[in-house]
Order: C-alpha cells, then structure tokens, then sequence
C-alpha cells in the first residue's frame, strides 16, 4: 500500500465532472478519481474545515464511530474494475479490526474528517497507470500526472478546493 494526500479537486473539462486527486507522500505517483458533485463537497467542506451548525452524512458516520468506541484507523483503495474504483474503511473497535466495504470518494471524506491515512495498493496503481481505468475515462500517465499537476498548481491556494 502506498500513503497518499488529497491534492486538490478539479473539473474535467471534457465530462464537466469533479476529479479528486490523490499524490503519494513524495509527490511521484498521481491517481485521478472521477466521482460525483455531492461526494466532491463532502471533500470539498472536509479539506476547508467547514463547520455546520448539523453533522452531513461522513460527520454523523465518524459520530457514530465515536460513540460506540470505534476509530478509523484508515481507508484504502483496494481494487480497479470495469472502471470502478473500490476502497474500504479500516475500523478498529478494541482489539478487533474490521474492513468496511466503500466507495473511495465517502472513504476519503471521511477520512479526512478523522484525520487518518489515505492509501492506494500498488496493483491499483499499477492498473490506472497502464490505462485499465475504462469507462471513457484517461488512464494514468505520466503526462497525466503532469497534466493534473499543472492544473493544480495554476489554482489560487483559496480556491484550490472549492467546487
């Protein structure tokens, strides 16, 4: 498993959808997930440290971790098929752990908000950066990286991730 951070989200400016980026800690490999406009503000609040008056759905989750003594140890995005990315939930509840099956996008989210690792297994980078990413979407390359690098880095550090 390799450790990675959130490095921004963008908009794909073919499909018009949100891209989350995810960079290892040595910023040199680069996974761009496609995922919906809900889960990118679910981020989107969880990176800006946005407060609301009412927990969201990731908040209520990590809550009710909390209250019934479990911890999120960590998420990871275990497997690429068809074009659909897999992750789980690493929860440790005592001396047990268990893995909970999630999309990458609500794992990540809530991840951030419990401030725990986000990592990806090598096969799975090893998949996207041989284009097994399908669904009409780029595979990873090293032009893509670049591509996503640029584009970030172009971005006012307030706005970086604003959806």
């Amino acid at each position: 498993m390799v450790e990675m951070k959130v490095f921004g989200l963008a908009v794909d400016e073919d499909s018009q959808v949100p891209v989350l980026i995810l960079k290892d800690l040595e910023e040199k490999q680069v996974l761009p997930i496609w995922i919906g406009a809900t889960e990118a503000m679910a981020i989107s609040l969880a990176l800006n440290e946005v407060k609301l008056p009412r927990p969201m759905t990731h908040d209520l989750l990590l809550n009710v971790f909390g209250e019934l003594g479990a911890k999120v140890l960590g998420v990871a995005v275990v497997s690429l098929e068809d074009g659909t990315y897999y992750a789980e939930i690493e929860v440790g509840l005592g001396e047990a752990v268990k893995r909970i099956d999630s999309r990458p996008s609500d794992a990540i989210a809530l991840a951030l908000r419990a401030g725990s690792p986000i990592r990806v297994s090598e096969a799975v980078l090893t998949q996207a950066a041989l284009g097994g990413k399908g669904g009409g979407q780029p595979g990873l390359s090293s032009e893509d990286a670049d591509k996503w690098t640029s584009l970030l880095e172009g971005f006012d550090p307030d706005d970086k991730y604003k959806m």
